[in-house]
C-alpha cells in the first residue's frame, strides 16, 4: 500500500499562526490589556495569601491575617509536614489521595478526548444518513445539567456495573471490587457533548485537498485519522485535555457520588473536603493541601501552554 501523503507540518503551522495573528490584531487593545493585568492581580492576590497563609504557624493563621505577615512573622513547614506525612486520623497522608487523582483524572481525560476525536472525524468528514440531525442531538446534550443525570446514571452503575465488577473480582481475586471505572465512564460520558463539539470545529476546516490527497493515495478513513487529523488538530486536541483534565482534577460531586469514598479510591478533593470539617477548624491543614493539589494542573497547563492559545484562536478567523 503506499504511503499517506501528509501535508507538511510548517506550512500548515504558518497558516494557523497567520490565522491568530489577525485575531489578536482586531482583539488586542490597550484598553482590554489593562483590563486583564487588573483581572489578573485580583485573581492572585487571594491565592498569594493562601500561599502564605499554608507556610504560617497555625496560631498565627487564627488570629491574625496573611498581610500582616511582616507585623507578626513566623514561618514553619509544619502544616506540610502533617498533610503529607502525618498518618492520625484527623490529618491522614495525602499521598495516597494524589495518586488517585491521578488515577482518575489522566484515563478520564484521555477515554473521552480519544472518542470525542473519533466522532468529530466521523460527523465533519464521513457522511452518513442523519449525521446532520444526530450532531445537533449531540450538541444538544450539553445543556443537560450534570445534576440531573447524576441520579440515573447513578441508578445504571449500581444495577450493572458494580455486579459485573464483583462477578469479574470473584474470577479474578487480583482485580479489586472497588475501581476507578464507575467514575471514569461518568467523567467521559459528562464530556463528550462539549468535547465532540470543540474538536469538530477545528477537524472540519482542515483543508478538503489535504483529505483528498490522502483518499487518492489509497489511505482508509483510519489512516487519514491517525495520520493526517490527529497531527493537524494537536493545538484543538491540547485545548480539550487541559480543560477536561482541570475539571476532573478540580471535581468533588462526580467524585463523591460514584467513587466508594474510601482511601482506595477516593480522590485528593475528596480529602481536601473533608480536612476543612464542618466549621472549617482545619484551615492550616487546608491551605498547604490546596496547595499540594495545584502541582500537577500547573504542570500540565504550563506544559500545554503553548498548544492552548493556538488551539482556541485556530478556525476563529477564515481565509
Amino acid at each position: 500500500m503506499t504511503q499517506v501523503a501528509v501535508p507538511t507540518p510548517p506550512v500548515e503551522r504558518g497558516r494557523v499562526e497567520a490565522k491568530a495573528g489577525r485575531v489578536k490584531k482586531r482583539m488586542t487593545s490597550r484598553v482590554a490589556s489593562v483590563i486583564a493585568l487588573v483581572i489578573a492581580v485580583l485573581w492572585t492576590i487571594p491565592t498569594f495569601g493562601l500561599f502564605l497563609s499554608s507556610f504560617r504557624e497555625p496560631d498565627l493563621i487564627e488570629s491574625t491575617g496573611w498581610w500582616t505577615v511582616f507585623q507578626n512573622p513566623g514561618f514553619s513547614l509544619q502544616n506540610y509536614q502533617e498533610v503529607l506525612l502525618s498518618g492520625s486520623s484527623s490529618a491522614p497522608q495525602l499521598g495516597e489521595y494524589f495518586i488517585n487523582s491521578l488515577f482518575i483524572a489522566i484515563p478520564a481525560t484521555l477515554f473521552p478526548l480519544a472518542l470525542a476525536a473519533m466522532a468529530a472525524y466521523a460527523f465533519a468528514w464521513i457522511k452518513f444518513k442523519g449525521s446532520s440531525t444526530l450532531f445537533v442531538l449531540v450538541f444538544a446534550l450539553q445543556i443537560v445539567p450534570l445534576q440531573l443525570a447524576l441520579i440515573p446514571l447513578l441508578q445504571m452503575t449500581v444495577a450493572f456495573l458494580h455486579p459485573a465488577m464483583r462477578s469479574i473480582s470473584d474470577v479474578i481475586p487480583m482485580i479489586p471490587d472497588q475501581q476507578y471505572l464507575p467514575v471514569w465512564i461518568a467523567h467521559t460520558i459528562f464530556a463528550l457533548p462539549l468535547a465532540t463539539f470543540l474538536l469538530h470545529n477545528f477537524i472540519s476546516e482542515i483543508p478538503r485537498d489535504v483529505i483528498e490527497a490522502a483518499r487518492v493515495d489509497g489511505a482508509g478513513h483510519g489512516q487519514i485519522f491517525l495520520k493526517v487529523v490527529l497531527p493537524l488538530a494537536m493545538p484543538a486536541l491540547a485545548s480539550v485535555a487541559i480543560f477536561q483534565f482541570l475539571w476532573v482534577w478540580n471535581d468533588l460531586l462526580v467524585a463523591l457520588v460514584f467513587s466508594s469514598g474510601t482511601p482506595d479510591t477516593a480522590p485528593l478533593t475528596q480529602r481536601l473536603a473533608e480536612l476543612a470539617g464542618s466549621r472549617g477548624q482545619s484551615w492550616a491543614r487546608l491551605t498547604a493541601g490546596a496547595f499540594v493539589s495545584l502541582v500537577v494542573p500547573l504542570i500540565v497547563f504550563f506544559s500545554l501552554q503553548r498548544y492552548f492559545v493556538r488551539g482556541l484562536l485556530a478556525g476563529s478567523a477564515k481565509g
